[in-house]
C-alpha cells in the first residue's frame, strides 16, 4: 500500500478534516506554505482549509522509504501542481507513518520548499556573495 497515494486522495477529496484524519492522535505537521506548527488536528484541518482551496494535486519525483515495527519513514522530493491556476511547487519531504488504531497514520510531516529557488529569487545580481569563509 501506498501511504502517499492515500494522503493525497484525502487531498483530492477537498475536504479538510478528510486530510487531517490521515494524521495520528499526537501528529506534527511543518507545512510548505505556513511558519505556523501544527499540533493538534484542530491546527492540522485549519493548515488544510486554505491549501485545499488552491486544489493540490502531489506526485514524488524521488524518496527513501524505512520501514521498521510499526512504523515507516518516506522523505524525498515532490511537486504539487495546484490545480485552481496550474502553478507548480517543489518541495523536500518527510513523513513518518505509525500503525495507530488499525490503520497507518501520519505521525510527522515535513514540507519546505526547495531552498535554491528561493535563494535564486531573493539575491541582487549586483551585489558579490561571500559563499566562503
Amino acid at each position: 500500500m501506498n501511504l502517499f497515494i492515500l494522503w493525497n486522495n484525502a487531498l483530492k477529496t477537498g475536504n479538510p478534516a478528510t486530510v487531517a484524519a490521515r494524521y495520528s492522535k499526537d501528529a506534527v505537521l511543518l507545512p510548505t506554505v505556513s511558519d505556523t506548527p501544527r499540533n493538534t488536528k484542530a491546527l492540522i484541518t485549519d493548515y488544510f482549509v486554505e491549501f485545499l482551496k488552491k486544489k493540490p494535486l502531489g506526485s514524488i519525483i524521488s524518496g527513501d522509504i524505512l520501514i521498521g515495527c510499526n512504523w515507516a519513514q518516506d522523505a524525498g522530493i515532490y511537486e504539487f501542481t495546484m490545480g485552481k491556476d496550474g502553478s507548480k511547487v517543489k518541495a523536500r519531504y518527510t513523513y513518518v507513518y505509525v500503525f495507530e488504531d488499525g490503520e497507518w497514520k501520519i505521525s510527522q510531516h515535513h514540507s519546505s520548499v526547495m531552498p535554491e529557488a528561493l535563494l535564486a529569487q531573493t539575491r541582487n545580481p549586483f551585489c558579490k556573495y561571500i559563499t566562503e569563509p
